[in-house]
This record gives C-alpha cells, structure tokens and sequence, in this order.
C-alpha cells in the first residue's frame, strides 16, 4: 500500500485472491471507481474497493449478472443490505425457476428414455410442444372458450383456476406425459373449435356456477374419504343450482329428465381431460366432484 492508503490493481487482486484480470474487467465496468492514478497513469483504488470487490466475487458465485450486480452497488455501499436485498430476491426467484425447469427436463428425459422404442416419436413430438418450465396458458384457453360467453369474469376467473391443473413441482415422467397429453388435448379442442362438449346455455349461468361451486366444496370431504355417491347436502346444492339456472323446482320429475340430460351432455374430451388432469393433483378434481355427484344423481333416481 502507498504512502496515500491507495493501493495499486495487483495489490488489490492479491488481498482480493484474485486476478488482475478479473479486476480489470470490473473496473472496466464501472464497478470499482478509481480512487486516482499514479504518475505513470497506473489504475490506484482505495481500501472500499477491496470490500466491493469481495461483495462483487460473492454475488458472481452465486450467479448474478453483472448489471445486477452494478444496480445493487449503486443504490447503496457494498456494507449495505438496501440495494443487495432486492437483488438476493430476484436471483432466488430465478433459480426457482431455473430448478422448476431441470426437474421437468429430467423426468421428460425419463419418460423418453424408460418408453418403448416405438413410443419415441410419438412422446416426443408432446413433450416438445410443452414450454419449460411448462406454462397452463394453452389450458386457462381452453376452459376460457368452453365456458357460457354471460358467466361473470368472476366466476369464469374462478372456475378456470379451480379447473386448470398446476405443473407439479417435482413431475414424475408419468406427469410430464399426462400434462404433455393434457396440453394437447386443450390445445386441438381451441384450434380445431371441438366444443360441442360445450355445456348446454343456462339461462342464468351465474347462479348454476355458483351452485355447482358449493355442490362441488360439500363433495369434497366424500371424495377424499373414498365414499360411494349418494344422497345428501351436496347432491341437493348440485340439482338446487340447475333448477335455479332454468327457473324450475327440484323436484324428482326434475331430477330424472336432468339425469338424462347429463348423461347425454357427457363427451369423451371433458372425461379424458379429468382423467389426465387427476394425475397431475393429489386434490379432488371438479371432474372428479361433478362425476360423483351424477352418479348420486343417477342412483337416487333409479332407487326411485
């Protein structure tokens, strides 16, 4: 160290245990102010500098980007949490998301690698269609068109989240291949406008998504207990709500003609789309929850 306090770019490199190198490109940058120049015209730093360039080399370690890093330094001292905090957040959120996308590239690769030879093309040409970390944006699409054009934003928001199934976070190669499948499915269904599976117009379709919410929550506890369908609160919430969304009455006329009018309602798409999006949640599905509910429906009207 000079007489001055000032030290020279190998002085700095030294106590740093670093290359001269590595501070050059930092200084080059803006990130480590000269203090002066010597005589000679020789790059002289003072003692901050060695701290900065240790708070510098630690964020590098942990892989934030130099402009990240130049952003957090302006906004306070290199000693200061202000401008470090908010830098530490967004790199947690990015490597989140960078270890979302590895866990899914991992079981994608084992869903190719453990399928038979003749499944190669045909899983692959799924799984390529699916961004990493996969998005539900083709999904909430799909559930957008299928919906009655007059139901609420708030309810058509709600029921397209509570229908919508999340990626898990750590898929097994059966997952990524079910979301694979599922994303398709949706995404066929919207550009090919297969929506004959579309659910009959109500004439008030608010109150038959509000009913058929709560028909769905009361269900929940029976789903999960694996018991039978049939009568009780939930079934009485889910035939109220179509009564109520075609001006009529339950009453057991009612329930026989709405028996006959789910069944032949029933598509092969929507079936196979809870089906596919049951493997993907250990939570009861809105498929799963209005199935059990008709066959409550069905059973209490044969017995009858």
């Amino acid at each position: 160290m000079s007489a001055d306090g000032t030290l020279s770019i190998g002085e700095l490199a030294s106590r740093a245990g670093t290359t001269v190198k590595t501070v050059r490109f930092y200084s080059d940058r803006g990130l480590l102010p000269e203090a002066t120049r010597s005589t000679g015209g020789h790059r002289r730093y003072g003692l901050e500098a060695l701290s900065r360039l240790r708070t510098i080399r630690s964020l590098r370690s942990l892989g934030v980007p130099v402009p990240e890093i130049g952003r957090a330094l302006d906004s306070g001292d290199s000693d200061s949490w202000d401008g470090l905090e908010a830098v530490v957040a967004r790199r947690l959120d990015d490597l989140g998301t960078e270890l979302a996308a590895l866990r899914w590239r991992e079981a994608a690769l084992r869903a190719l690698h453990e399928g038979a030879p003749e499944q190669l093309a045909e899983r692959l040409e799924l799984i390529g269609a699916v961004s990493v970390p996969p998005s539900t944006s083709a999904l909430a699409h799909y559930w957008r068109r299928l919906l009655p054009v007059r139901l609420s934003a708030r309810l058509r928001s709600a029921v397209t989240e509570a229908a919508v199934p999340q990626p898990p976070c750590d898929p097994t190669p059966e997952q990524v291949l079910a979301f694979a499948r599922l994303h398709a499915l949706a995404k066929d269904a919207t550009d090919h406008c297969l929506t004959s599976h579309r659910p009959a117009p109500a004439a008030h379709p608010d109150l038959l998504y509000d009913g058929l919410y709560e028909a769905y929550q009361l269900v929940e506890t029976a789903l999960r207990a694996d018991r039978s369908p049939g009568p009780g609160e939930a079934l009485d919430c889910y035939v109220a709500a179509h009564a109520r969304a075609l001006d009529t009455r339950d009453t057991p006329g009612f329930r026989r003609a709405l028996t006959v009018r789910l069944a032949a309602a029933d598509h092969p798409v929507m079936s196979r789309y809870w089906q596919l999006a049951g493997e993907l949640t250990p939570h009861p599905t809105l498929g799963a929850a209005d199935l059990w509910l008709r066959e409550a429906l069905t059973a209490g009207t044969t017995a009858h």
